[in-house]
């Protein structure tokens, strides 16, 4: 099936892939602050190690095959967390220092992560930058090589208050290191249809280059890629959306006293994540504030993205979003399974953020329904679920040109 990314021009698909990356990133805003509330702090720590070490190793793994940059190496670890939505460009940003094939070092001159947490205080810091990250980096650099280790330089909770960079770890494959092992979580969510779904390969006498198979770059310019290689992208960027919730949904599931609770905090979590994904598309593309903006707006949500994995079809002559089966329903807890014509609510939230008088109006069954976009004369109020994202810097966040350049390997120190 087509992607819907195809129809953008290559322009707008280089400004549109860091804002993907960035979603990504602020579905654990989203979703974490309802986990405390039901589970407590350990436990939300405990469901964000599982979510990510369950989805992480999948999806950097196919970006590797998509651009081409398999290895064992610790260029092969960087390039992936560049396209990782846990590392989304410069809201994280990750500096790089390469010794040689087999050690590194990465500072984060600005942490967006830090910046949500440091408010809350030095028990959540502890929880994201000590708890959490330890097991996830290394179950990220495990796609790449089992023996590889992320150990920190110095993290968080800063010491003096206003340290800069905010953190520093070294990354080192060694033989002798015990190799990394998937966490169970891994094992459920590759076996999900997301793992495996094919989407359309890259055209290489595209314009523009097609993959990332040579040297390590400061900042990825997206700019260069061809438009072939940028839908591409946009769509695994997507996918890695969904893996990510999948191994979510499969964690608090764990945790929760019922069904009706999972699906609950799941759909909490969607709410949010609809919403400010839906208000960062819109205006970073400069679509019009009304029905035919939403309808496009919904076109290129990562709720429904990529063409391949989530069976929908806008029509914008009727105003209309009609969605049908599709593998998300065969995942059973992918985001599109959570919505139906009792469960307005994503949708509710992603269309108000273009224009806060939209509204959607749904008729169908569970898998089969039809979404129409209509205007109200009072406008609504923002839904509690995407104040709560709000709360995260990253809802405003702004890029910044940057300029692309190689990075040179420098002897020890």
């Amino acid at each position: 099936m087509r992607s819907r990314f195809a129809s953008l021009s290559r322009q707008e698909l280089a400004t549109l892939v860091p804002e993907l990356l960035l979603i990504g990133q602020l579905i654990d805003r989203s979703g974490m602050a309802w986990c405390i509330s039901a589970f407590g702090r350990d436990a939300m720590a405990q469901i964000a190690i599982e979510e990510w070490a369950g989805s992480s190793p999948i999806y950097t793994r196919r970006m590797q095959q998509t651009l081409g940059y398999e290895g064992d190496d610790v260029h092969t670890i960087i390039k992936g967390l560049q396209l990782d939505i846990g590392a989304p460009p410069q809201f994280m940003d990750f500096r790089f220092t390469i010794r040689d094939r087999h050690h590194a070092e990465f500072q984060l001159d600005h942490c967006g992560a830090l910046m949500d947490v440091e408010p809350m205080g030095e028990d959540y810091v502890r929880a994201m930058c000590h708890d959490i990250e330890d097991p996830t980096f290394d179950a990220t650099a495990v796609a790449s090589n089992p023996r590889a280790q992320v150990r920190p330089l110095h993290r968080p909770p800063r010491m003096p208050a206003d340290r800069a960079p905010h953190c520093a770890w070294t990354i080192v494959i060694d033989d002798a290191h015990p190799p990394v092992e998937e966490l169970p979580a891994f094992h459920h969510v590759v076996a999900k249809r997301a793992a495996s779904i094919e989407l359309d390969p890259i055209d290489p006498a595209d314009e523009g280059a097609s993959d990332y198979s040579g040297p390590v770059l400061s900042d990825i310019d997206f700019t260069a890629y061809s438009h072939s290689a940028l839908v591409r992208i946009a769509d695994e960027v997507c996918l890695q959306m969904h893996l990510l919730n999948l191994s979510f949904v499969h964690a608090v599931r764990q945790r929760a006293a019922d069904e009706a609770q999972t699906l609950e905090i799941a759909r909490k979590q969607l709410v949010g994540i609809a919403g400010i994904a839906a208000e960062r598309i819109h205006r970073a593309l400069g679509l019009p504030a009304d029905e035919t903006g939403a309808l496009r707006v919904l076109e290129l949500h990562p709720l429904l993205n990529p063409a391949a994995y989530v069976g929908a079809d806008v029509v914008q002559g009727a105003g209309e979003l009609r969605v049908g089966p599709s593998p998300a329903h065969e995942d059973g807890d992918a985001w599109i399974a959570l919505v139906d014509p009792e469960h307005p609510e994503p949708l509710q939230a992603a269309v108000r953020a273009v224009d806060p008088h939209l509204d959607v109006e749904l008729t169908g069954d569970a898998t089969s329904w039809t979404a129409r976009v209509v205007r109200r004369d009072e406008p609504a109020a923002e839904a509690s679920e995407v104040s709560v994202t709000r709360f995260s810097t990253g809802s405003s966040f702004s890029f910044e040109p940057r300029r692309s350049l190689p990075i040179t390997p420098v002897r020890p120190r």
